[in-house]
């Protein structure tokens, strides 16, 4: 989660925009009236990409690791019951297993160092085109707060056909990924951890399944729908903003959407968005009957 927050706050920050502002209306020549409706339009669109790219890396990470450990854990378990080897034959193979579960459990950092400049320019895209009509003297309601940002998410999800947002979470070759997680985090090319491509290869393809399917989409869509709901309250409760049909300014609004991006990027034992997600029951339901290698029902 650190990789992944260093990297969405650095490529969004919006301090040297506003501190650009800040000489301008200090210095009446600093900004002509263009550069300054320019420079708060990328105030607005980097906002809520912030908040919201930080909103779904954070809810589809902690769901797919969950996917990963689950699998792992069903086959770790039927491997154990289908053992009929030595103890020695059985250690010689636990831990060949074991360089490969490695190498399967690496790829959840994929999205936070492989993909994230693709997926910031795919979420900001969206959120351009949802905020291109909204002003900035516009009065925004929490109603409307939390309205635009679950456009920005379907818009996102819509603009990727055919389930093409599983790109940003799981490599299309496992073991070249994996291979690239090893010598970036120890410095050199640990070939141990590749060594057994068919049950990395056989892993990363059941997970694929598994995120392809309805039943994945249906709690990814009912988990960031409780997290968009539960960032506005927080958002409410931090900026005082009326309820609806009054409202505050989106421009006054705009640097205090962009801070809700920060708790969502906490480490998971401090994080209590992951934790709301993990305690949903339609969510502790699914992993139920994926364990036991059962379709979920909804």
């Amino acid at each position: 989660m650190h990789q992944l927050c260093e990297n969405i706050t650095s490529q969004l920050d919006i301090s040297k925009l506003t501190d650009k502002l800040r000489q301008g209306k200090a210095e009446s020549r600093a900004l002509t009236p263009k550069e300054k409706y320019d420079t708060w339009e990328e105030i607005k669109i980097k906002s809520f990409t912030k908040t919201v790219s930080s909103m779904w890396a954070m809810t589809l990470l902690s769901l797919y690791t969950r996917v990963q450990v689950t699998i792992l854990g069903r086959h770790l378990y039927l491997d154990f019951a289908r053992a009929t080897h030595g103890a020695q034959l059985q250690e010689e193979s636990d831990t060949f297993s074991e360089n490969g579960h490695k190498s399967f459990l690496t790829t959840a950092d994929y999205l936070p160092t492989g993909k994230i400049n693709a997926y910031i320019m795919h979420m900001q895209h969206a959120a351009t085109e949802v905020l291109k009509e909204k002003q900035l003297k516009d009065l925004m309601s929490t109603d409307e707060v939390l309205q635009t940002v679950l456009q920005i998410l379907d818009l996102f999800m819509n603009l990727c056909e055919d389930n093409s947002w599983i790109k940003y979470l799981v490599p299309d070759d496992a073991s070249v990924q994996a291979q690239l997680m090893a010598v970036s985090t120890s410095g050199f090319d640990d070939s141990s951890l590749l060594n057994d491509f068919r049950k990395l290869e056989q892993l990363m393809a059941e997970t694929r399944v598994v995120l392809a399917s309805e039943d994945f989409r249906n709690i990814m869509e009912r988990s960031l729908r409780e997290i968009a709901e539960m960032v506005i309250e927080d958002l409410t409760a931090q900026a005082g903003i009326p309820s609806a049909p009054s409202g505050l300014p989106l421009a006054t609004l705009l640097p205090r959407v962009a801070h809700l991006s920060s708790p969502l990027l906490e480490e998971p034992n401090k994080n209590k968005y992951i934790q709301i997600i993990r305690s949903m029951p339609e969510v502790e339901l699914f992993y139920t009957f994926l364990y036991a290698n059962m379709p979920p029902e909804t």
